[in-house]
């Protein structure tokens, strides 16, 4: 499976790249799945940020999101549809979790917000897939916009 960093996914495609970030920027929170021992899906309260090239995800020292990422880094993310009009889209993405350990990058993803937050977990998120959902000007039908690495972007209307 491909995937690629969040800086990787702006550079092939800046303008559906943005798109899909002005849907998380537009609130703090948003819905992260990942899996389970069992293989079946948890799904979590979770905030992310751009830090540098990556899109990243912090979590509380041993929370179960963070011990399921560790075991199997595969996640979707959903972003909060706020007030529900589907202004600007509903933004998801997909793809491996992989945890930062250096304690520069760390300290670099705090970017100061806190002095000292104690242990924490910090991942990267490496993209296997972006999608946009959004209504059309028309008002008749869905435009679900995709991309994978390596892909141009895809459109298909419903």
């Amino acid at each position: 499976m491909t995937s690629a960093t969040w800086q990787q996914f702006t550079e092939a495609e800046p303008v559906f790249a943005a798109a899909v970030w002005s849907r998380f920027a537009a609130t703090k929170h948003h819905v992260l799945a990942t899996l389970r021992r069992d293989g079946s899906p948890r799904v979590s309260g979770t905030e992310v940020r751009i830090v540098g090239p990556d899109l990243t995800l912090g979590s509380m020292l041993n929370a179960l999101k963070a011990v399921d990422l560790r075991r199997d880094g595969r996640f979707a993310l959903h972003s909060n549809p706020g007030d529900g009009s589907m202004s600007g889209g509903d933004a998801k993405l997909a793809g491996v979790a992989i945890e930062i350990g250096d304690p520069r990058l760390k300290a670099a993803a705090l970017d100061g917000r806190q002095a000292d937050p104690g242990p924490f977990h910090l991942f990267r998120l490496d993209l296997t897939e972006a999608v946009l959902t959004s209504i059309a000007a028309t008002n008749d039908a869905l435009v679900i916009r995709s991309w994978r690495p390596g892909e141009p972007v895809r459109e298909v209307r419903r």
